[in-house]
């Protein structure tokens, strides 16, 4: 079995690896640190939390122990995606080269650019940077690149991600054609490929995994979860993952819950605190020293708790995460495996649990299909596929559903109510007759109106013979008439004299 001390690095780097506790390489390491001695450009391939820093960190410590660094002239540089991941980078290199004496400087965004320029100025050996942050001291003529012989890209695939390959483009060309280069990637995208065949010459390829692989010590699951309602759906989202962290109870020691967008960061843990549970948001929003007092409470045991954007899935070391929570299925599927690395780390065994909704289900296919294995599915803690519904308070009907029952009791009382309502009351149909009946009666009235005016020859028409028959002989005048200058509008109760006229024969 290999050991460092096979590796032939400096013997200071050496005891301070020794008294870090490590005896015995990872395999990226043990395959990258050999070739990085002897000068050549190195392309590491591995999965995270293989212990890609130190193939880099220590190669490198050993190489710059002889020399000095001039002023504004860094000899060596280490490009990171994120604050985060270069703060830890620097840690490292103060780990193993407390032995050695080295000056570094690290440049990353949220911190003043005085400072930076102070430590710059005095000439540093090892310069570890964002891209956004080297580029601006670059273009403020406070940093020179031509003496850099040691240039590393950490976490390439992520640098794809964010957006940052045409500044690692242009950095590459500001930095002497002779450095070497020595570039790691948890995967290999055609992008990728296009800049270590460009960049790199004839380097030695160390692929200790298959690309995007999980590790074997994580247990996965996925929850199915379907919302009541849409406009429910976050609400009975978090509610579902507080009842995963309970069901994983005491096993749960401490654990990273990643949502996709920063505003879910932020809710998902002002939730959390709101029940009772030690958590804190970190993304890419928040200020600096935010972000650094959270790490430093999770890494030390006072957060619980760590939710976070795709900021912290990579290169964030934290030893002992028990559980890695998703919230959301991400939508690039090689972030699955870089979030759930953070778990079963060092040998370990860790807990990965996701929730995945229905509009999800295609990234979730994506996610599988990378890895190659099928998640297994849990079951809901809550019950079934959705959180019980809450109580619904009267004033909380869809106003939807009230105005499409009213439609349809007035237009067709016939017609059937939409599922789930109560069909309409009986005393709602006479409502609507009585209307319609208004409606047809209003010429009768009208006609009955110019009846009671009309000249004498009208008087037969039966429509208004009717009415007055039906309303028993109203105006009858005082010689049995109409009480309109006696005339005969109609025979009613009485028989007018000339019908009592006899037409017997006369005698001739």
């Amino acid at each position: 079995m290999t050991k460092f001390t096979d590796l032939k690095l400096n013997p200071k780097v050496l005891k301070a690896v020794q008294e870090a506790g490590y005896e015995s390489p990872t395999p990226i390491q043990a395959g990258a640190i050999p070739p990085a001695l002897e000068g050549r450009d190195v392309l590491g391939i591995a999965q995270t939390g293989t212990g890609k820093t130190a193939s880099f960190t220590l190669p490198m410590i050993t190489q710059l122990a002889r020399g000095r660094a001039r002023a504004r002239m860094p000899r060596s540089l280490v490009l990171c995606p994120t604050r985060e991941l270069a703060a830890q980078v620097a840690e490292n290199f103060d780990t193993y080269s407390k032995h050695v004496k080295l000056t570094k400087a690290l440049l990353i965004g949220g911190v003043s650019f005085k400072e930076q320029d102070t430590l710059i100025d005095k000439g540093v050996d090892v310069l570890i940077a964002t891209p956004g942050r080297l580029l601006d001291h670059f273009e403020r003529g406070k940093l020179i690149l031509n003496d850099v012989k040691v240039m590393v890209v950490d976490e390439a695939d992520r640098m794809l991600d964010m957006g940052f390959i045409p500044d690692i483009e242009r950095i590459f060309g500001l930095t002497p054609f002779t450095r070497q280069t020595l570039f790691f990637s948890a995967t290999m995208a055609p992008e990728i490929e296009r800049i270590t065949n460009t960049f790199l010459s004839n380097p030695a390829r160390v692929e200790v995994a298959r690309q995007a692989t999980t590790s074997e010590n994580i247990t996965q699951g996925v929850v199915m979860f379907k919302a009541s309602r849409k406009d429910r759906e976050g609400s009975e989202k978090r509610k579902v993952l507080r009842a995963i962290i309970d069901a994983e109870g005491e096993k749960c020691t401490n654990a990273i819950i990643f949502c996709n967008r920063k505003t879910d960061v932020d809710v998902v843990a002002k939730s959390l605190k709101k029940y009772g549970y030690d958590a804190a948001p970190i993304h890419g929003d928040l200020d600096q020293s935010q972000r650094t007092r959270t790490l430093d409470g999770f890494r030390g045991g006072d957060l619980r708790f760590l939710v976070a954007s795709d900021v912290a899935a990579r290169g964030l070391d934290v030893p002992a995460v028990s559980h890695v929570f998703n919230f959301d299925v991400p939508s690039h599927a090689e972030d699955y495996v870089h979030r759930i690395g953070r778990t079963g780390r060092a040998g370990r065994d860790g807990t990965a649990i996701m929730i995945c909704v229905p509009r999800d289900e295609r990234n979730l296919e994506d996610v599988e299909r990378l890895v190659q294995n099928a998640i297994p599915r849990l079951d809901n803690p809550l019950g079934g596929n959705k959180t019980e519904d809450a109580p619904m308070q009267a004033d909380e009907k869809p106003k939807s559903r009230s105005r499409s029952r009213k439609v349809k009791t007035d237009e067709d009382p016939a017609a059937e109510t939409a599922p789930g309502e109560e069909a309409a009351p009986q005393e709602d149909k006479p409502k609507s007759r009585r209307r319609s009946r208004k409606k047809d009666d209003a010429p009768a009235v009208e006609a009955d109106a110019q009846q009671a005016d009309a000249p004498v020859e009208q008087a037969d028409k039966p429509r208004g013979e009717d009415k007055r028959r039906s309303r028993g002989g109203r105006g009858r005048g005082r010689d049995g008439g109409s009480g309109r200058d006696n005339k005969v509008v109609g025979l009613g109760d009485h028989t007018p004299e000339f019908i009592g006229l006899s037409f017997a024969e006369r005698p001739s």
